[in-house]
């Protein structure tokens, strides 16, 4: 790239700070989309990787464009999902927002532009997966250089106690039948391919679907945390009907979203990830791997 500085769009959110300790270790140039509201400690942490700031909202057009001037890569990680301030929603983030950051790159001439999207299952919709689609179309339409990273669950956080996967109490929610295999991923391999993809060319203009090392169903994942624990687990199941119900009957687009994200994990979500792997050789982390850690 002829400039390398790197816009990161939720730099102050777990993965976006992975992102900027990754190219700041990389000797890369960082500038980071921050809010005036943003926490104190997180600038800090930004401030000591060496990251210059850009002051701006999703909400605001022009702080996008002040923003990627100058910068020759943007990667966006944010959403509203997790974090959320004052007139934060998945519409006015993660779909108005983050066309608004594509439509900036674009006429600011930035070079290369990674996006952090979610899997899609056709049979399954809701507003965020939605909002991921119609970024995705925006950016093949746009001319930009682009790579949209399909990540599959979270494990730090499907496989915590924030969704009820409770390790430290033996006790774990199992979402339908919990025999559908899901290609577990960390959020630390997800910003290495982050990463990777702005380097390769192989990632150029291209949607890849990122997962971990290995398929596990929910009920594979609980038999290993009780191996590494020594602890047998109880299970909490929440009927695939439920789940429908709760979609069907939600009314805010948060609601029903996590009630998609929920029916969807219960459908399983496995990817072949041989084809990725000869692309982007990121080293992935295994559920085992995360019990090890979590456990210990």
């Amino acid at each position: 790239m002829s400039n390398d500085i790197h816009l990161i769009v939720g730099a102050t959110g777990v993965l976006g700070g992975q992102v900027c300790r990754l190219l700041a270790e990389r000797g890369q140039k960082v500038r980071a989309l921050v809010r005036g509201t943003a926490n104190p400690e997180k600038l800090f942490e930004l401030k000591k990787l060496g990251a210059e700031f850009a002051e701006g909202d999703l909400k605001d057009a022009a702080s996008l464009e002040r923003a990627c001037r100058g910068a020759g890569a943007v990667i966006s990680t944010a959403s509203s999902t997790l974090s959320r301030q004052a007139g934060d929603s998945i519409q006015t983030v993660d779909l108005e927002g983050q066309l608004r950051l594509v439509d900036a790159a674009k006429a600011t001439g930035v070079e290369r532009f990674v996006f952090l999207s979610f899997r899609n299952n056709p049979a399954i919709q809701y507003p965020l997966t939605r909002a991921k689609r119609a970024v995705e179309q925006r950016l093949r339409e746009s001319g930009l250089n682009y790579t949209s990273l399909q990540a599959s669950y979270f494990m730090e956080i499907w496989l915590s106690s924030a969704l009820g996967f409770d390790y430290a109490n033996a006790k774990a929610r199992i979402y339908g039948t919990g025999q559908n295999a899901i290609s577990w991923i960390s959020s630390s391999d997800v910003a290495q391919f982050a990463v990777a993809a702005l380097a390769s060319p192989a990632a150029h203009t291209t949607i890849l679907e990122i997962g971990g090392p290995e398929s596990l169903s929910p009920l594979e994942a609980v038999k290993i945390f009780e191996r590494q624990s020594g602890r047998k687990f109880e299970l909490d199941y929440v009927p695939e009907e439920a789940l429908r119900a709760q979609l069907a009957g939600a009314t805010d687009p948060l609601q029903q979203t996590f009630a998609g994200l929920m029916l969807q994990c219960a459908a399983g979500d496995s990817i072949d990830m041989r084809h990725t792997r000869e692309l982007l050789r990121v080293p992935l982390t295994s559920v085992r791997d995360y019990a090890k850690r979590s456990l210990t």
